[in-house]
């Protein structure tokens, strides 16, 4: 059977309800593979220039970033209150007092680093190359080894996402677990410290074993003076195994671990507790033990720490957030770090599920006012509201409308503003996020980037600045820096895939349609064969991340909705003949 469809290519979509006509292994030749594999991530991502500008802060304001080029790459210095921009260094005479010092030899815009940090007075930088740690004056330009301790963006990165231990705040310390039991190494000399004794098999402190992501790093968030941990001790003991065979390369293997089923009865539990560091105490919450989820859904971590709690800045109170297995009920509770004492502050319930936004989780505590911030979707969208942190009492809505917020970016408790992403105030697409700004009381609410596309934003240290990405999903990219208030200071980089296109590839086609009630539109991507021929039909493939959660586009978090030159394997796998 021969299927055929008519562009535009709009109409590929009534495809995916109908049978058509499968691909044969014998149809797709080891030429049409070569052609698709030109399309993953690592042969189209050298063929972009100026695409990501990621940000290193020096202070509170400057930073400087590396831009990538045709040639190679430059770094670049940006001051953002003299807006102005400069190189970072001379690259030139960098890569010739770099070449006499080691021997090897190297040109500007192909240094042998990605990451590297100035000397406290400016005058050299720190980098890693060929194993070494470096030091090279940038006033005489010279180059030598050095025993000095080379930060790494990259390092710091791991550390606090991936690796097996949390670095305290000073840091001083990581804690790491053993044997189900919590430990802490002092950096400096490496001694190690067991901070809990009775942890056993499955009943364990700080442990991630669990669930999608059973890790072995500690589930812990530091006290802001490094003297406190707040974790949990996490009770799998009656919990079923999860079985997954793996099959990457040679033999099968078989992965275990804990997982939770929606009918089980048992069910994972945690005892909540705070940790003195320095004693070593265990304080165990007076409260009874809560399941192991969050508002955020079902991961206990966030931005590489426990999520739902947060410290007052002195650590003598914990502010937490329990939720209840099915993720209807929050409550947020005050701890006693000393005593172990908790105070009931606020609850919501609700009859299908709590979330807390799509960027994060999105409550606040504000221990100088004594309130909180809190996420609701209790008028049918998604908005914040004032709560009194001693009386749990509703103070005043701050944010109201037909729009959803989806992330905050950042609470200036001094001036009571805040500043947050936004979805449903561009016409184009619902989706696409906007950087919003409103005050406590609700009043003064002014979109900060007006632009149209979807906007990713990096806040400077001080809040003073802050980066705009904006793009579509077939735009590339302008990367902007701006004041607080929106103001645009300098553009400091327009992504440019002219290279790229000029290989064969192709953005996807964003398209919308009406779903089975005839009312509500259905946003998506589509990607079709590099060449479609406009006589045949194509097998669809859906290509979704399913799930309970709202907005599986949003899952992919605040760029979700950006411009990507790949997007997992999809151009890929179209280019084999299928839609995707």
């Amino acid at each position: 059977m021969t299927c055929k469809f008519s562009l535009p290519a709009i109409s590929l979509l009534l495809i995916a309800g109908t049978a058509c006509a499968q691909l044969s292994a014998d149809s797709i030749s080891a030429q049409d593979y070569t052609h698709a594999e030109q399309f993953l991530s690592w042969n189209v991502n050298p063929y972009i220039d100026h695409e990501n500008v990621r940000p290193n802060w020096i202070g509170n304001d400057r930073f400087w970033f590396r831009d990538l080029t045709a040639g190679g790459s430059n770094f670049i210095l940006v001051d953002p209150e003299k807006g102005r921009e400069r190189p970072a260094f001379d690259q030139q005479k960098l890569a010739g007092a770099l070449s006499k010092a080691t021997g090897e030899q190297y040109t500007a815009e192909m240094l042998p680093f990605q990451y590297f940090s100035y000397t406290d007075d400016g005058k050299a930088i720190l980098f890693r190359a060929g194993e070494k740690n470096w030091i090279c004056n940038l006033q005489s330009y010279s180059c030598r080894e050095t025993d000095q301790k080379v930060p790494s963006g990259e390092m710091n990165f791991f550390i606090r996402n991936m690796s097996d231990q949390v670095v305290s705040p000073d840091g001083k310390s990581a804690a790491y677990i053993k044997d189900w039991n919590l430990w802490v190494r002092n950096l400096a000399t490496g001694k190690e410290t067991q901070l809990t004794t009775d942890g056993v098999k499955n009943f364990g402190y700080a442990t991630d074993n669990a669930s999608w992501r059973h890790s072995d790093r500690p589930v812990i968030l530091w006290s802001p003076d490094s003297k406190e941990i707040a974790t949990f001790r996490q009770d799998q003991r009656d919990v079923k195994d999860m079985y997954l065979v793996s099959t990457n390369v040679g033999a099968p293997h078989l992965e275990k671990w804990k997982y939770e089923f929606p009918t089980d009865t048992a069910q994972m539990k945690i005892y909540r507790v705070i940790i003195h560091v320095d004693e070593p105490k265990v304080i165990y919450l007076k409260i009874p033990p809560d399941p192991r989820r969050s508002t955020d859904m079902d991961d206990i971590i966030y931005d590489g720490h426990m999520a739902d709690a947060q410290w007052s800045p002195d650590g003598s109170r914990l502010a937490f957030v329990s939720t209840s297995r099915y993720n209807k009920t929050e409550k947020i509770r005050m701890a006693d770090a000393r005593t172990g004492d908790v105070r009931e502050v606020f609850e919501e319930t609700v009859p299908t599920q709590f979330e807390s936004g799509f960027g994060g989780i999105n409550w606040k505590y504000l221990p100088e006012s004594h309130e909180f911030i809190w996420f609701s979707q209790r008028d049918n969208w998604d908005h914040l509201y004032l709560y009194d942190a001693v009386t749990g009492k509703l103070k005043n809505k701050i944010t109201s409308g037909d729009y959803d917020v989806s992330s905050i970016k950042k609470v200036d408790e001094k001036n009571r503003v805040i500043y947050f992403m936004a979805a449903g105030l561009e016409s184009e697409n619902p989706y696409f996020l906007q950087l919003c700004k409103v005050n406590f009381d609700g009043k003064d609410f002014k979109i900060l980037t007006p632009e149209p596309g979807n906007h990713s934003i990096t806040f400077s240290p001080s809040g003073n600045y802050f980066i705009d990405a904006y793009s579509k999903p077939d735009v590339p990219p302008v990367t902007v820096l701006c004041k607080s208030d929106g103001k645009a200071v300098r553009t400091i980089a327009r992504t440019d895939i002219s290279r790229l296109t000029a290989r064969g590839w192709k953005p996807p086609v964003p398209f919308h349609v009406k779903a089975a009630d005839g009312r509500t539109d259905i946003y998506g991507l589509m990607f079709t064969p590099t060449h479609p021929d406009p006589q045949k039909k194509y097998p669809v493939i859906d290509y979704i991340y399913p799930g309970p959660q709202g907005g599986t586009f949003l899952a992919g978090g605040e760029g979700a909705w950006s411009f990507h030159a790949t997007r997992g394997d999809n151009q890929a796998l179209a280019a084999l003949g299928f839609v995707v």
